[in-house]
């Protein structure tokens, strides 16, 4: 998913998993009524301190099926469809409009009815491609390669949270303020070049990824005889294997976490001397960035070994390579059997998908993708009211006063401490509904005709895009995600908070739902987000996204073991026979919910101003509070989904987010939890990071 938009959802520091799918849980009875929880999708019969995700959401679970079209199904899906149909509304008004040629409404049209002519596409076949395979058949040496690698490195994505870049490409780039320069933008350089999600598919010995690399080769082999490239069998073992060398020379998930190992500063020259094997006057000349003299490596030990890569392996392996993915990328947007291929793969085998998602739907997700902002204007304009955003407002407002009273009130915390974390507190920049500039499209060429165009157009223009940000002041109000997207995020290096329209809805925030349901739905993911800056990554950050050490040494430690104690719960949660979630890994997303459930909780109490919560349909406040945070993760997922997860992703999978409730207090005598019970914890073992 190496788009603005998709990328972001997912590889942000984010309050989201993979979304769920709406189903007839009886939630729309609810809304509105002020209870705000799915009392229909309670499991009475089981004791919430044995499992208190069972028992919220065990009710919905029994009677929801996950559709043949996903990979799993629950709350983020709901809201997801929610914004999907306001989408669509809008592209049927594009392309009813028949707008002049250059306007985002024409260009919306354009795109849509682009990827949506299957029979033109057919009919074109791979002659999109055409020039592309030739440049590739014709390269000559390692220098012409090293200039391809160059010209083909995209700048999209966001390294917190990921670490395989661009499938694609060898390297990606990242540009943002330098870490410890927050005056000036600069690029980051970023492994890549896996087609496989992270390098433990290629190097785990479990047979479950053996067997995906079984199929991947057959994959790759498929789609180049499909492509009649000669020996397509011989090619796809000769891709493999060098992307198997590839995974070797990966830096891990954890590392890659970890930012004092990633400010790196190299000039221009030192990457001929620390990093020999590419022809890098050649590479950065065809990236357009042969001016450039300041760059941040995030994995160097990576760089330089991938270089030496590029050195030692056959140019042929290296065409193969380039063959197979410039084909894979576009997929797509090429005759059916290159996409029914694409999906049986990626989507079916890696995920347990059975079925293609409708070509409009699709369609809907790639205008989104690209022209996201142009989308995201119409979006506010027709579906978010200004009493949302004002709303929201005020839940931020008195989430951000929770979480500085908790850091003014500590008592392990140094004074030196407690003023930079309350600065940084102070400083948030906080993004509610849309941003306050909208992207131009306007260098952008979109054709009716011609959606292989489209796609590689608009990746170089968000190319340009970036790179023009270089050298530049970097802009702290500047959105990572467009209105329509589900979800929201933490931007460490900017102290910035976005929270987009679309998850402004029901079931995470309803307008007639009481203030605990809201404050335990959306406000935890409020919550969530402001503690990303104080988790194990965004407490290295000070309030200018400076990447600075604000800590005393007695502080950091006893933050750290708090941290450990997280990790060490989290190791225990089994999410499949053998199969465990790795707290080290997801250590920042549980930081997070600790922290931010617990000052919304907070916030929800100063809301009710001194007063007593009203009991609504037999539950309190308080039981509505924590119903509504377990439902808001409520999720039901393919086993190849949850591998995956387990594997490549920093957030434990939804269902064991939810069982966080254990590590607050208030959570014990809502729901009458006792010593015994299978999730109690006793007092001194319960987590409180902030």
């Amino acid at each position: 998913m190496t788009t603005r938009a998709a990328l972001f959802a997912l590889l942000l520091a984010t309050a989201a998993c993979t979304p769920g799918t709406p189903t007839d849980n009886g939630t729309a009875a609810t809304l509105g009524t002020g209870i705000g929880v799915d009392v229909a999708g309670l499991n009475k019969g089981v004791n919430p301190g044995d499992d208190f995700e069972e028992h919220a959401n065990g009710g919905w679970r029994a009677k929801t099926e996950i559709p043949a079209d996903r990979s799993s199904v629950g709350a983020f899906l709901e809201v997801y469809n929610k914004a999907e149909a306001n989408n669509a509304a809008i592209i049927q008004a594009a392309l009813k409009a028949n707008a002049a040629p250059g306007t985002d409404q024409r260009r919306i049209a354009d795109w849509y009815n682009a990827f949506t002519d299957t029979a033109a596409i057919e009919q074109r076949g791979l002659s999109p491609l055409g020039a592309e395979m030739d440049r590739i058949a014709g390269l000559a040496d390692k220098k012409a390669l090293s200039a391809m690698l160059g010209a083909n490195i995209r700048a999209d994505v966001d390294p917190l949270n990921a670490t395989n870049f661009e499938t694609g490409n060898l390297f990606g780039l990242f540009i943002s303020q330098a870490l410890d320069r927050p005056d000036t933008n600069v690029p980051y350089v970023l492994q890549g070049g896996l087609g496989l999600p992270d390098r433990d598919y290629y190097l785990s010995d479990k047979p479950e990824m053996a067997t995906i690399r079984s199929q991947y080769r057959a994959y790759i082999g498929k789609l180049l005889s499909l492509a009649n490239i000669t020996e397509p069998d011989a090619r796809a073992q000769r891709v493999f294997d060098l992307e198997t060398k590839i995974a070797r020379a990966h830096t891990d998930i954890v590392t890659s976490q970890d930012i004092h190992k990633a400010n790196n500063p190299w000039k221009k020259a030192d990457f001929a001397k620390k990093a020999p094997g590419i022809d890098w006057d050649a590479f950065w000349n065809a990236a357009s960035l042969s001016g450039q003299q300041d760059f941040v490596v995030w994995h160097p030990q990576t760089t330089a070994a991938l270089a030496r890569l590029v050195e030692s392996e056959p140019l042929q392996a290296w065409q193969d390579w380039l063959t197979f993915h410039r084909i894979d990328e576009v997929s797509a947007v090429l005759p059916a059997a290159f996409d029914q291929a694409h999906f049986d793969f990626f989507s079916r085998t890696l995920n347990g998908q059975q079925k293609a998602r409708p070509r409009d739907k699709r369609a809907i997700g790639s205008v989104n993708a690209w022209l996201g902002d142009a989308v995201g204007q119409l979006y506010v304009k027709d579906y978010f009211p200004a009493s949302s955003k004002a709303d929201i407002q005020q839940m931020v407002k008195g989430i951000l006063a929770a979480f500085d009273k908790r850091v003014a009130a500590l008592p392990w915390m140094a004074e030196t401490t407690k003023a930079e974390a309350r600065k940084k507190i102070a400083g948030m920049q906080v993004g509610i509904g849309y941003p306050e500039t909208w992207r131009s499209y306007a260098s952008l060429e979109v054709k009716a005709d011609d959606p292989v165009g489209n796609l590689r157009r608009a990746e170089l223009a968000e190319y340009r895009h970036q790179l023009a940000k270089i050298g530049k002041t970097p802009d702290r109000g500047e959105w990572w995600m467009t209105p329509q997207t589900v979800n929201a995020v933490n931007l460490p290096l900017q102290n910035a908070l976005n929270f987009p329209a679309a998850i402004l809805q029901a079931p995470f925030y309803d307008p007639g739902a009481d203030a605990a349901a809201n404050y335990g739905a959306i406000g935890a993911v409020i919550g969530h987000e402001i503690s990303h800056g104080f988790d194990d990554l965004g407490a290295n950050f000070d309030a200018t996204g400076r990447l600075r050490n604000w800590w005393t040494p007695a502080d950091m430690a006893r933050f750290k073991a708090s941290g450990q104690a997280l990790v060490k719960q989290f190791n225990a949660y089994e999410v499949l026979p053998g199969v465990f979630i790795n707290g080290q890994q997801t250590l920042s997303e549980n930081i997070a919910d600790v922290a931010g459930l617990t000052a919304a909780y907070e916030a929800y109490h100063a809301s009710l101003g001194g007063k007593e919560a009203p009991v609504i349909g037999g539950l309190t406040g308080d039981q509505r509070f924590f119903l509504a945070y377990a439902q808001a993760w409520r999720e039901k997922s393919r086993e190849q989904t949850l591998r995956a997860r387990i594997a490549t992703d920093a957030h434990a999978p939804a269902r064991w987010r939810a069982q966080t409730v254990r590590n607050l207090d208030a959570w014990y005598p809502a729901f009458g939890v006792q010593e015994g019970q299978k999730l109690f914890l006793k007092p001194e073992q319960r987590v409180k990071v902030w």
